[in-house]
């Protein structure tokens, strides 16, 4: 498993100039364009690192990093401004709103990547484990580890709604009704050959069967 860095920045020439590069020395990079979106998709993809523009619509960046400190699942990501305003008192602004570190655009790329790589050594990955799951539910896509899973959109809805409550049971009429519906008609196998097939995908880890009874996701 490589590192997330997440780029939040208004600017599309930024954000395609430094994903270009960051990707080139291995790492998986997501972009959003404000801070709003970048909470929503830090949330889903769970970052190392986030490079944080200053000036942005929606939530400016410090208001961002704010929200990303007061975050319980994100409390352990590494916040880098990169801005245009380098003034101290725009830069002591920055740490006091929980910043690890700050960058003054125009953006020397030598100087970022060099940034990037010192502060992401503070971080000790975990062992590699190809069992995590993560699910983003609006692009219709599961991510295992460091792999990007495109599932069926059955096996995607299966998975989202034993993943929505992780420990609880599904019976299997609760599981038709939600997945299939009340219109269509399947046979008693159905519910297993997806779970079998989902299983194949994700790993045999998650989905627990409760024999007689339906499945719940652990």
């Amino acid at each position: 498993m490589g590192y997330r860095i997440l780029l939040i920045d208004d600017e599309d020439d930024i954000l395609e100039f430094v994903k270009y590069n960051l990707e080139r020395d291995g790492y998986e990079v997501f972009t959003a364009s404000n801070g709003a979106e970048g909470i929503e998709l830090a949330l889903k993809v769970k970052p190392h690192l986030i490079l944080l523009d200053m000036m942005m619509p929606v939530l400016d960046g410090i208001e961002t990093c704010r929200a990303i400190r007061n975050s319980p699942a994100l409390k352990s990501v590494m916040v880098v401004f990169l801005s245009a305003v380098g003034s101290e008192e725009t830069q002591l602004q920055g740490y006091d709103a929980g910043a690890d570190d700050y960058i003054n655009k125009p953006i020397k790329m030598t100087i970022l990547r060099s940034r990037v790589q010192a502060i992401l050594k503070r971080i000790t990955l975990p062992e590699e484990n190809n069992d995590d799951i993560t699910i983003d539910a609006e692009h219709y896509k599961v991510f295992k580890g460091g792999e990007t899973l495109i599932l069926p959109r059955k096996e995607f809805q299966l998975l989202t709604l034993l993943y929505s409550n992780p420990g609880k049971l599904f019976t299997r009429d609760e599981i038709y009704q939600s997945v299939w519906g009340n219109k269509v008609v399947v046979g008693d196998r159905t519910i297993d050959v997806h779970i079998r097939k989902l299983r194949q995908k994700i790993g045999d880890n998650h989905i627990v069967t409760v024999k007689g009874i339906g499945y719940k996701y652990e």
